[in-house]
């Protein structure tokens, strides 16, 4: 029997819905329910939707939950996140965060930098340095802090974050990993530098795990999987425009693509969704925003259900579906 990892992406609330539509559709088409993936690797908003589906919350609970709709059942744990109080965000809007100002860098970035200049990404490190974030991140989840449980879910979820010290990638969740509380590591996974005030856990704060990659995929080049599904809200070419949008997805791509090819080299195969010209044109610019979240999940859904229903990609996923539930 397979085994099967999930990778799910960063991207906002538009990402979310960017899961949801994605995520239904492998369901209702393909019956590969993501509850049953032996791992998930989720950074960023993928983060929240991993955690919710290792909670038990299905697809298309996500969905409504996405889009405040009605839910499918009797789900307590679904119903009280969804009437709980979040607090609205302002527009998203990443060239004003770039405009803030830095601090210089420590001796452990620095220290780093030298001793594994390999493992160095000069963007990443330059995130570190942005000023924090106004908005409260852990008040948004406050939620989730409420329904998680005490010890962490099983089967395996990987949580990706930055630590803020020394631009370094932790991987929440996994073997000798930093411990953590599941609402605060999903906090850290989405603490976006310069609109998200970092997240402290332990003695170390941390940012966004997008500050190292939108999807993070190589970490399961070592699970022992034979197949990795990702979903990435935030890569995709476009031929729409030529702005600032485009030039972020295209070094998703590059990254995700490096990723991908790691994945090759250890014999494990991989299923890719990622936006088209249709999804990005409704998924717009700020990541924040709930104004076309139906529409995200929609286009999602049937963009993505068009890719899945191509022969080589429709093997790989009835692979993915009989490998079942665990």
């Amino acid at each position: 029997m397979s085994r099967v990892g999930l990778v799910l992406g960063g991207g906002g609330v538009v990402g979310q819905a960017y899961h949801a539509g994605v995520l239904a559709m492998l369901e209702h088409d393909h019956g590969f329910d993501a509850r049953s993936a032996d791992v998930i690797v989720g950074t960023s908003a993928g983060s929240i939707t991993g955690t919710l589906l290792r909670l038990g919350v299905s697809a298309e609970d996500l969905a409504a939950w996405t889009v405040k709709a009605p839910l499918s059942g009797d789900d307590g744990l679904m119903r009280h996140i969804a009437e709980s109080h979040v607090p609205e965000l302002a527009p998203f809007h990443p060239l004003q965060l770039l405009r803030r100002p830095l601090s210089l860098p420590g001796r452990h970035l620095v220290q780093r930098a030298l001793v594994r200049p390999w493992q160095f990404r000069p963007l990443a490190a330059g995130m570190t340095l942005l000023a924090p974030g106004r908005h409260d991140i852990v008040e948004q989840l406050a939620a989730l802090r409420e329904v998680e449980k005490p010890t962490w879910p099983d089967p395996a979820l990987w949580i990706c974050a930055v630590r803020r010290l020394d631009g370094r990638r932790v991987v929440f969740g996994r073997p000798r990993s930093p411990s953590a509380p599941i609402h605060l590591a999903v906090a850290a996974s989405c603490a976006v530098p310069g609109y998200f005030a970092p997240v402290h856990i332990g003695r170390h704060s941390y940012i966004d795990g997008g500050v190292h990659s939108p999807t993070n995929a190589a970490v399961l080049r070592g699970a022992g999987l034979d197949l990795v599904v990702i979903v990435s809200p935030m890569s995709g070419a476009t031929r729409l425009r030529l702005d600032f949008q485009v030039a972020a997805r295209h070094y998703a791509e590059h990254l995700l693509s490096r990723e991908v090819k790691a994945l090759s080299q250890r014999g494990i195969r991989t299923v890719v969704f990622a936006p088209g010209d249709a999804e990005q044109a409704v998924m717009g610019n700020d990541m924040m925003s709930r104004a076309r979240l139906n529409e995200v999940i929609q286009q999602s859904f049937m963009r993505a259900g068009e890719y899945a229903a191509r022969p080589e990609v429709t093997e790989l996923l009835r692979e993915a579906a009989d490998a079942g539930p665990r």
